[in-house]
């Protein structure tokens, strides 16, 4: 298993995962907004790869500054595993690079948002550590 930072050749494996996610069509507009998304020193896009080189995976780290804490915080904007690789430990991996990126970027806290339906990713979460946070609130534009 390899990680390393997405590249815009990754665009078909992550239009693929993010429609495994959910996202279906993002390919119409994924290409802009990775390059200005790879230009961005408070956003971390990572790729896991298997052993032949295949993107299987891929985390989106952003970091965003508080103001009145002392620690920023990471969130977790996207984070996928192919279907035919979930289970395997590639999560945990990209969950636990994560970790290691909000550490050293001084956050004090890991924040995302998980949709209600998605109860396997919860049970992923917990084991991670993670505890559930109420009230998020949403205004759509």
């Amino acid at each position: 298993m390899n990680l390393r930072k997405m590249n815009e050749e990754d665009l078909e494996a992550v239009v693929k995962l993010l429609d495994q996610l959910g996202y279906p069509n993002t390919g119409e507009f994924l290409p802009l907004k990775m390059k200005n998304l790879l230009q961005d020193p408070d956003e971390y896009l990572t790729v896991a790869e298997d052993t032949e080189g295949n993107v299987v995976g891929f985390i989106s780290i952003h970091i965003i500054p508080q103001i009145a804490l002392r620690g920023d915080f990471a969130r977790i904007s996207y984070f996928s595993v192919d279907e035919n690789y979930r289970s395997s430990g590639i999560g945990k991996i990209l969950e636990e690079y994560c970790e290691q990126v909000a550490r050293k970027r001084n956050c004090d806290r890991i924040e995302l948002h998980c949709n209600f339906h998605r109860e396997q990713a919860h049970r992923f979460y917990y084991r991670q550590g993670y505890t559930e946070s109420p009230k998020y609130l949403l205004k759509k534009l």
